[in-house]
């Protein structure tokens, strides 16, 4: 079976150039995003750290509710 033309070849090798530079740029893309998602969680983690323990502790436990004490039962007081 001979080799095909240089000219008949040329096609299937810009198709093939085409369908790598497609999904190079796709891999480009996606890891592009991944890197800014980081970028965005280390900006408020490094938020969080400087705040400092007890603020992130206060700020993840929510606002505090204050519990009523509890009744003192007539009969003791005197």
């Amino acid at each position: 079976m001979p080799a095909q033309e240089l000219s008949e070849a040329g096609k299937y090798l810009a198709g093939a150039f085409g369908v790598f530079l497609a999904l190079l740029l796709i891999y480009v893309a996606i890891m592009a995003s991944k890197l800014s998602r980081m970028e965005r969680e280390l900006g408020e983690l490094g938020k969080l750290a400087a705040r400092g323990p007890r603020e992130v502790d206060e700020a993840a436990a929510g606002p505090r509710q204050q519990v009523p004490a509890p009744p003192v039962p007539r009969e003791i007081v005197k």
